[in-house]
């Protein structure tokens, strides 16, 4: 067993670095702090996501649709669904990629796939 408290858990250098917390074949769990103005701009993932506000507000925007989420909203993506998430104040969030690594998830493996 393994356990976190998610709200001592400090990104590195204040900035918005990925702290991985865990990974195996079934999925990676990530916590994301944000500081006030920061964001995670438009992208894809290859793995379904599951995010988690744990703390803060943040906003969502996914495919033309946008919404602010509190602490306690959990939001699932698809693989591939393009997003962008953005903060006022600040935000601590969790997301869960399932599986780990989606298929072509790596260059490398797209590569071999495809040769």
């Amino acid at each position: 067993m393994r356990h976190w408290n998610l709200l001592d858990i400090d990104a590195p250098g204040g900035k918005a670095s990925p702290v991985v917390l865990h990974t195996d074949e079934a999925a990676r769990a990530v916590l994301i702090v944000l500081q006030a103005g920061q964001s995670l701009g438009e992208h894809e993932v290859k793995e379904a996501a599951w995010m988690l506000v744990i703390e803060g507000t943040a906003g969502f925007e996914i495919g033309g649709d946008a919404f602010e989420a509190g602490a306690g909203t959990l939001v699932r993506f698809d693989p591939a669904e393009r997003r962008a998430v953005t903060t006022a104040a600040g935000a601590r969030l969790l997301i869960y990629f399932v599986p780990w690594p989606g298929a072509g998830h790596y260059r490398a493996e797209e590569m071999s796939l495809g040769g």
